[in-house]
């Protein structure tokens, strides 16, 4: 009955207010209209003043909170648009758009320079007709400003990519990101046991546009048996660095210790300054790739990627083929990988990551500088002063020179090549390296100078009529006498030529899709030869298979075998499974095969709504019974991997792994689950309102107990997007607005709020102290400044998100006016009915109820009161209300009764 009651009150009110907001062009023009106020069915119709309103376009002059549309593509965040009075036009009104806001706009820097600007007061406003066919439309009734600009001013823009004049920087904040692997292994022929510990990370801060980072590496090992205990513990910090974001110049900017990033020689560590044109700030479709490593662990196992002695990456995969991919794309060379089974052995190979160079746009230049010292990974420097330079210039389409040149005193490269793209036949880049190197008698040399030439060819082709890609990628030959930068850095520090002296390199993958059957093929192969120690080589090949048996749908099969030489030892394995649904887990036959060794296991997984994952089996290997379990879950707080294995007469073991990180800023922070250690996050802020479930293109998380989380799978340079699950809101809590979008820099600590409110529902009627009411559409906040509803017919408000106890302000004419203090607590009989509650006026404010209002429902920030000279003051809105109740405390009254 009471929402039959309130409902005959406001939706005639919300029917007279929307067809009067209507869209608005940018200034005003046309006929007047002339209104009739007898088509508002409201008791309140002379303190309602329209005149205002009778010229088609006309929007009252002030602030608004506006969210900009440009050619139907929403920004990030809402501005602040002004509404002016021009002066060619006093009883018209049109948009004063500020460079803040144009500068959102993303026009071409040519363009913009050329833009006109004129002054209104204080502000500085975009002349009209600045660039012809641009135009503003207001769209009050959705809170929307639209822009149409002629694309041919506007800068390249992508669905999911925005311009440089769009980029978020981020507020300043720190961060703490780890990465923990513990395992505990009893040994149960020796008795002995083992427990190895190992870590790293990111220490960072954010100030601007500038990223301060030290990463961090440690490790403990402890091994106690009947003969002796041993421990072996080391800690480091094994970078500082800081790097900003230059967008002007497309490049990324890197002071301190850092590695050689190169498309055309060889990395090596330094200390110095680096320019770097950055594939990141291209739209996605230009952007380059990052390296990925296959392998196959035998057992629950640690997996950790190193280069040159530093660890890049480290996690915990279970038995079975595994697959990283999210690799930072700035890696580069030669990686190590090391898979460490929970049955103590060892798996090792190397992975090239050399992938075809770059063909370049036409007239577009990539280029990468840098200036520094070599030196280890102590901090130690090697030799003096170093520079090096590469550039790819897009001659035309689809042809690319690169080249560049590296040196210091006594070693010097240069290097030219070209890529060509050979259209259906494919792409194709070939180039020449030739060195110098001076090696000095105090070295352990006889002084003689090395000179010699590498060659590399390197080829890619998507057949797209068979789905299949094929790539050639970076077959290499060096001639005995040529050294990399490397080499010669690893010559200065050993005192004698590096035993693994490379001779040849190349790696081949190859990708098959055969969608009708429902196949797949991956296949790669990487070689390594030397002039004076053994060859290297591994090879992957994956082959998966899902089909129907009859009645049972969706049965997937995998064959998986690989093989490496590493050190002149060989290991090679073949692992196959079958998996069959059962209901929404799975259960398995997995064998593996290596050598004199297999297993064979039948297994049980599943996964949970809320993303946890989970295996178990149980089988038979050469030493007896087998079982091992794993668990994965991603918290709010941290990413947890749980393992336990067990082998009957051998051994049994255990492992986690953590990773996460703890976010600082100035608006708050949070722990938080884990992400690429040092990278993009966005800290999303929900009033103090806690448990609210927000996500980003992953698994959800929940704000803490301040209002606060952390998103850490955001993406740099382009938009993402925070939302939150309505479905899954704390009781009593609503939220406004449910999504929100940002473009970050790299590294940055996004900012962004949801106006969330938490409490009850009610309804009120708001009273002056003369007996008149709040104006029709004046807005009421609470102390939080969130808007909890708006004024109707009679002071009438439905209120949602009010706490007992809290003072609200009501706002009209831009400004709070009065406020009213809610009951301490609240009784279900109080909520069910109307609450009567008395707004005093605030100190500075007239006492006297207002003369006049606007019937916008969306009021203006700031509300302009410029009178022209010699215009005739807007009429004056008499009150013609019953006498006003008495009031000395809020209380409950029935409709009835007001009525």
């Amino acid at each position: 009955m009471m929402n039959n009651t309130w409902k005959s009150v406001l939706c005639p009110i919300a029917c007279g207010v929307g067809m009067l907001l209507s869209a608005s062009p940018y200034s005003a023009s046309g006929k007047d209209i002339e209104f009739n106020t007898d088509f508002l069915d409201v008791k309140n119709r002379d303190n309602v003043n329209i005149a205002q309103f009778s010229r088609k376009g006309f929007i009252l002059p002030g602030v608004y909170l506006l969210q900009i549309k440009i050619n139907g593509q929403t920004l990030p965040q809402e501005f602040p648009v002004n509404w002016v009075i021009p002066e060619h036009d006093p009883q018209g009104s049109e948009v004063c758009a500020e460079p803040e806001l144009v500068t959102q706009l993303g026009i071409k820097p040519e363009l913009a320079e050329k833009l006109v600007w004129i002054t209104h007061g204080e502000r500085q406003c975009l002349a009209p007709d600045s660039l012809k066919g641009m135009d503003f439309q207001a769209d009050l009734g959705h809170s929307t400003l639209l822009v149409n600009l002629p694309q041919a001013y506007m800068e390249y823009s992508d669905v999911d990519w925005d311009p440089p004049a769009r980029w978020d920087n981020g507020i300043p904040g720190i961060i703490l990101d780890y990465n923990i692997n513990n395992q505990l292994r009893h040994d149960q022929e020796s008795g002995s046991e083992e427990q190895s510990i190992s870590g790293n990370g990111t220490l960072g801060a954010n100030l601007g546009a500038w990223r301060l980072r030290a990463d961090w590496q440690a490790s403990y090992d402890h091994r106690d048996d009947d003969e002796n205990t041993s421990t072996l513990h080391d800690q480091s910090w094994s970078r500082y660095y800081a790097y900003r974001a230059l967008p002007t110049l497309g490049a990324k900017l890197t002071l301190g210790e850092s590695y050689l990033q190169s498309d055309v020689f060889d990395s090596f560590n330094y200390i110095g300054a680096s320019v770097i044109s950055d594939d990141q700030m291209l739209p996605p479709k230009l952007r380059g790739y990052a390296p990925e490593i296959v392998g196959i662990a035998r057992s629950n196992a640690k997996v950790k990627v190193s280069w040159q002695g530093r660890v890049l990456y480290e996690t915990q995969v279970p038995a079975g083929p595994f697959r990283i991919q999210d690799l930072n794309q700035s890696v580069s060379g030669t990686l190590h990988v090391t898979v460490e089974e929970q049955n103590g052995q060892t798996q090792e190979f190397d992975v090239n990551t050399a992938s075809v160079p770059f063909l370049t746009r036409p007239g577009m230049v990539r280029y990468k500088m840098a200036l520094g010292r070599p030196q280890d990974w102590d901090h130690h420097p090697i030799t003096g002063t170093f520079a090096s330079a590469e550039a790819s210039w897009g001659v035309t389409n689809g042809w690319s020179l690169y080249g560049g040149a590296i040196g210091e005193s006594n070693y010097q490269a240069v290097a030219l090549g070209s890529g060509k793209d050979l259209g259906v036949v494919g792409a194709v880049a070939v180039d020449i390296t030739h060195s110098i190197a001076h090696m000095p008698q105090d070295d352990g040399f006889d002084g003689e100078t090395l000179q010699g030439n590498s060659y590399r060819i390197s080829y890619s082709r998507d057949f797209d009529e068979i789905d299949s890609r094929l790539t050639f990628a970076g077959y290499r030959f060096s001639e005995k006498n040529f050294m990399s930068m490397s080499d010669y850095l690893d010559a200065k520090t050993y005192h004698h030529l590096n035993a693994g002296h490379e001779k040849e390199r190349y790696t081949v993958t190859y990708n098959q899709n055969f969608r009708e059957q429902g196949m797949s093929a991956y296949f790669s192969y990487s070689r390594s030869t030397f002039w004076d120690s053994p060859d290297q080589s591994n090879y992957n090949l994956s082959l998966s298979w899902y089909f129907d048996l009859g009645s049972i749908k969706n049965l997937s099969a995998s064959l998986n075998g690989y093989r490496s030489e590493y050190n002149g030892d060989k290991d090679d394995g073949v692992y196959i499974s079958l998996s069959v649904p059962w209901g929404n887990d799975s259960i398995s036959y997995n064998g593996t095969f290596n050598g004199s060794q297999h297993r064979n296991q039948l297994g049980y997984s599943g996964h949970s709504q809320n993303g946890d994952n989970w295996q178990l089996h149980v089988g038979q290997d050469e030493q007896g019974a087998q079982a091992d379990g794993y668990y994965s879950h991603q918290g709010a707080l941290t990413d947890i991997d749980l393992s336990a294995d067990y082998e009957e007469g051998s051994y049994r073991s255990l492992g986690m792994s953590l990773r996460g990180g703890m976010t600082l800023t100035t608006q708050g922070g949070a722990l938080h689950r884990g992400s690429l250690a040092g990278s993009t996050r966005l800290l999303v802020d929900t009033d103090g309102i806690a448990d609210v479930p927000v996500s980003g293109s992953g698994s959800p998380t929940s704000t803490n107990i301040f209002g606060k989380a952390v998103i850490a799978d955001v993406g740099s340079y382009s938009r993402s997007l925070a939302r939150i699950d309505l479905n899954k809101l704390p009781e009593k809590a609503e939220a406004t607005k449910s999504v929100v979008q940002i473009t970050l820099t790299e590294g940055a600590i996004g900012y962004r709020h949801f106006d969330v409110v938490s409490g009850e529902k009610m309804m009120a009627v708001f009273r002056l102290a003369d007996g008149d009411f709040p104006p029709f559409g004046a807005e009421v906040k609470n102390e939080r400044q969130q808007q909890l509803g708006l004024v109707a017919d009679d002071g009438n408000a439905w209120l949602a998100g009010v706490k007992a106890g809290e003072t609200l302000k009501v706002f009209w004419d831009g400004a709070a006016q009065c406020e009213a203090s809610l009951p301490p607590t609240f009784t279900p009989e109080l909520l069910a009915n109307a609450l009567l509650l008395p707004c005093k006026m605030l100190e500075g404010q007239p006492t006297t109820a207002p003369q006049k209002s606007s019937p916008l429902p969306a009021q203006p920030l700031i509300q302009e009161h410029t009178q022209t000279d010699g215009q005739p003051a807007a009429p004056v809105a008499t009150t013609t209300q019953t006498p006003p109740i008495p009031l000395a405390d809020n209380h409950a009254v029935n409709r009835k009764d007001m009525e």
